[in-house]
């Protein structure tokens, strides 16, 4: 069994219901993950069963109903939204399907805006981030004047700039043709390998998912571990 003294994430019987019309609606039940430093680890299941509010959860940016998280070795029930939001700033870093990028920004200056929300633009660390992704040339480039595998990999720039310790990916490639999937997929798998940041993901690719180091399935709210392929 995988201990747990090196964990940076661990969820202990985390639940979270929604009330709807029809009373309660639970989303998640029980839920017991403990991921550590420098793993990988990929959450799949169907379509609405609840893998995005777990990243959410996971991430603090909204609270369980029920159980306690902890993460970066903070208990974010214990941390009011400022302090949710620091600790994010500080510890982590999150790639998205639909890319978020602003529009009105160049691909530099998306993948600096992080940095200077966080008090200053350090220009040589933006550069750094944008070589990594191959993006030096296209660095003045609108998103609309940009690929989707171009946007993504501005993204993917953009939540690695700070040096996260845990990089947080809701469906990377969904939006890309395999190709390109396959070019993101393998960058956020060259970070986690050479800077030691911890990856959770969610997706529906099986193969994407099964380059992890753990797989996890959500069903019906629970979350059980996948026997290794």
């Amino acid at each position: 069994m995988k201990t747990e003294g090196n964990a940076v994430i661990r969820a202990r019987q985390v639940g979270k219901s929604v009330v709807g019309p029809e009373g309660e609606l639970k989303i998640l039940d029980a839920v017991e993950l403990s991921v550590n430093a420098g793993e990988s680890v990929a959450i799949v299941g169907a379509s609405g069963s609840g893998k995005t509010t777990l990243l959410g959860l996971l991430a603090g940016l909204d609270l369980p109903t029920r159980g306690e998280i902890t993460l970066a070795g903070a208990r974010l029930d214990r941390l009011d939204e400022e302090a949710r939001a620091t600790l994010r700033a500080e510890q982590v870093g999150f790639v998205f399907q639909s890319f978020h990028l602003l529009p009105a920004l160049t691909a530099e200056e998306n993948v600096a805006l992080p940095l200077e929300l966080n008090g200053g633009v350090d220009a040589a660390r933006v550069d750094e981030v944008l070589a990594l992704v191959g993006l030096t040339a296209r660095r003045r480039h609108y998103p609309r004047q940009l690929s989707g595998g171009e946007q993504q990999r501005v993204a993917l720039a953009r939540a690695f700039v700070t040096r996260p310790r845990i990089l947080f990916a809701d469906e990377p490639t969904g939006n890309l043709d395999q190709s390109t999937g396959r070019q993101i997929s393998d960058l956020l798998f060259q970070l986690n390998r050479e800077h030691g940041t911890t990856l959770v993901l969610v997706t529906h690719d099986l193969a994407l998912a099964r380059r992890c180091d753990h797989v996890y399935r959500l069903d019906g709210g629970r979350l059980r571990e996948e026997a290794a392929a």
